[in-house]
């Protein structure tokens, strides 16, 4: 029951769409916790302590700012679409898909202009 609250409070603000194109809100502590839990469920580690998870998610919450604005609707979308449907968003899952799909456009136009 503890773990299906930790997961509704990472995943509740991605069922609201943010405001004005702004990039989602989420719960870092929550998020944080719920994946040293996963860990200690599955015998694992995140090889992280709680304070550095958190670090490095308020990192990317700063570098996924930057980059909403200047990302199509349709990758957001589709970025935020995929983080739902895994079920382990976060600021790091955001921006890795964001840059993924830059670099994917990229290499698009690379292909398109040598032939």
């Amino acid at each position: 029951m503890k773990r299906a609250l930790v997961l509704s409070a990472v995943l509740l603000p991605l069922c609201i769409p943010p405001a004005f194109g702004q990039a989602p809100v989420l719960n870092i502590t929550a998020l944080c916790k719920a994946r040293s839990a996963d860990a200690r469920i599955l015998r694992s580690t995140t090889g992280q302590s709680l304070a550095d998870c958190e670090h490095d998610e308020e990192t990317a919450k700063q570098q996924l700012n930057t980059l909403w604005a200047s990302t199509s609707v349709t990758i957001r979308n589709q970025c935020r679409s995929e983080a739902r449907s895994l079920g382990t968003t976060s600021y790091l899952d955001l921006v890795t898909c964001i840059q993924m799909a830059d670099e994917m456009k990229a290499d698009s136009k690379k292909k398109t202009s040598k032939e």
